[in-house]
């Protein structure tokens, strides 16, 4: 009954046919890449490890520290190496080696399943930084299950420090953390939340005050700021904007 009520939902834009000449669309990936830059805020961009260079960026300016996309385009991985200062260059190095041996000792039907994000931060062409948020994951291996093409997401970091390096598995509730002395991933279990704690946080989320979330689930405004605390010890985080990024990042919420 209620798809009868909502058809133009399943009819509407009903295809029918699909020819041999619409499926070699497929082998142009980029434009699936460029569709989903328009959908977010955040700094999209390919990199291909076969040619060490970036084989798309996106035009939003978080990434481009004032470049243009062609400038980073053609920088590749000189752009790492002119817009990151040099004390997270050796971190982005450790993360870096650190993250390939892990990954290299994976599961060949498991790999993509995997992400890493890290923070670390930009110099724009004014001298001044910005800490931002990197996640990365593969897109195409090559016959010997390394690594071939990988796209990654940048937006701003709700963190403080750089580093804050972890690897996730998809569908999974595990979580390696970086142990940046001892150079070693370690593993945890994600910060698990009640439901109603999901449900506080999503209301934060929605830009509700501590008195409208009380009032929205009838319960008194010293229950919603226990919630929040409750979150934040989970999370180990110190205010909601943190919570909000641990719940986002790590796919809580």
């Amino acid at each position: 009954m209620k798809a009868d009520q909502h058809s133009g939902l399943l009819t509407k834009n009903k295809i029918e046919n699909i020819t041999s000449h619409d499926i070699l669309q497929l082998d142009n990936y980029l434009e699936a890449i460029s569709a989903f830059e328009k959908l977010t805020y955040q700094s999209v961009y390919v990199i291909d490890y076969a040619e060490m260079k970036f084989e798309y960026v996106s035009s939003n300016p978080i990434f481009l520290c004032g470049h243009t996309v062609a400038e980073v385009m053609t920088l590749g991985y000189d752009f790492y190496m002119n817009n990151v200062p040099e004390k997270d260059l050796h971190l982005l190095d450790m993360i870096n080696e650190t993250g390939f041996n892990f990954f290299e000792k994976l599961p060949l039907n498991e790999k993509k399943l995997y992400s890493i994000t890290y923070d670390f931060h930009l110099l724009n062409k004014g001298g001044k930084t910005t800490l931002i948020n990197h996640k990365l994951t593969p897109l195409f291996l090559n016959a010997e299950g390394k690594m071939w093409k990988a796209i990654c997401v940048v937006s701003i970091s709700s963190n403080k420090t750089a580093g804050h390096a972890a690897i996730h598995k998809h569908g999974s509730n595990q979580i390696w953390e970086l142990d940046v002395k001892k150079q070693v991933w370690n593993k945890q279990l994600k910060a698990q939340l009640s439901e109603r704690e999901i449900e506080v946080l999503r209301l934060y989320a929605q830009g509700l005050t501590i008195s409208q979330i009380a009032d929205k689930i009838f319960v008194s405004p010293d229950t919603i700021k226990y919630y929040r605390r409750k979150i934040f010890e989970n999370f180990g985080v110190g205010n909601i904007v943190e919570a909000l990024s641990y719940a986002v990042n790590n796919k809580v919420i």
